[in-house]
């Protein structure tokens, strides 16, 4: 509970961090899926595991609880022509890789295009994408059709680093507030999607979260066809069906006049209706006021 609008994004903030013992459960995943591929793929095989190691949210740092699931990457030796000589197209590579990792304690795992989803007792769920080192930077992934597709969480990382730094280490903060709103209401953008849009949208954001979030309902719109800061995807917004970016901008639409009313009402001295406010925009979750 908090008896101040600020009080409440500060205590919100703490609920979409993970924990230290889910932290820890995200690095006991990755260690298992690690040591079942290396006993698969060992280094004197034809096709030996590098690494696995966590990308998406949990390495740019935006993941927000409860957690859904996690993105891991499998990196293999090889090219091509390695995968090639093996395997008969992507789709019999990633399956070997389901495979391998179905003696694992989870509940089930199977196959979704271009990654293998393990399923736990509980979640977070993990999502192991299988790749290579591309010679012109980045990594090759199965793209879920039997062929293969361009892909660089290394460079997205980094480019949300350097967003982030410019924005006086602002933006991942704001992002995971982005991402609750986007969560309660229908989950339609991605989570990098939500970060980019976000990197797009400021010159500068301050410790002011209220401000900014009504910034980004009144304009964030306008960023929705932003484009694959690496270069590879596009259109991050391409895979939306129009009644899906029409229901988006429904929502940003809603969530600006929330957010303005609930300026107006922080300003007049009225905390209670600023926080019923936001509540409406981030969900149940949001600090109550009292």
């Amino acid at each position: 509970m908090a008896f101040t609008t600020a009080q409440a994004f500060t205590e919100f903030a703490g609920k979409l961090t993970p924990t230290a013992a889910q932290n820890l459960t995200i690095a006991s995943r990755r260690s298992t899926v690690q040591a079942r591929l290396l006993a698969a793929f060992p280094p004197n095989s034809d096709l030996p595991l590098l690494e696995v190691r966590t990308i998406g949210s949990v390495d740019r740092q935006t993941i927000i609880r409860p957690l859904h699931d996690v993105d891991l990457l499998a990196v293999f030796k090889g090219g091509l022509s390695t995968f090639a000589a093996r395997f008969f197209g992507s789709g019999t590579f990633i399956t070997s890789i389901r495979n391998a990792l179905n003696d694992s304690s989870a509940a089930i795992v199977g196959t979704r295009g271009q990654a293998v989803r393990i399923f736990y007792n509980t979640p977070p769920w993990v999502d192991v994408a299988p790749v290579f080192p591309r010679g012109a930077g980045g990594y090759t992934l199965p793209d879920g059709h039997n062929g293969w597709l361009a892909t660089d969480p290394d460079f997205h990382k980094r480019w949300i680093d350097e967003q982030n730094a410019r924005l006086g280490h602002q933006l991942k903060p704001l992002a995971r507030l982005m991402k609750r709103w986007n969560r309660v209401h229908s989950e339609r953008l991605s989570s990098f999607h939500i970060e980019v849009m976000v990197a797009h949208t400021f010159d500068s954001i301050g410790n002011n979260h209220r401000q900014a979030a009504a910034m980004f309902f009144d304009t964030g719109a306008s960023r929705l066809h932003s484009r694959d800061p690496a270069g590879h995807s596009g259109d991050l917004a391409s895979k939306l069906t129009s009644a899906q970016q029409q229901a988006i901008l429904q929502s940003f639409t809603s969530a600006s006049q929330r957010a303005v009313r609930a300026l107006d009402a922080e300003r007049r001295g009225d905390h209670a209706e600023a926080i019923r406010l936001w509540t409406i925009i981030f969900g149940d979750e949001f600090p109550h006021y009292g």
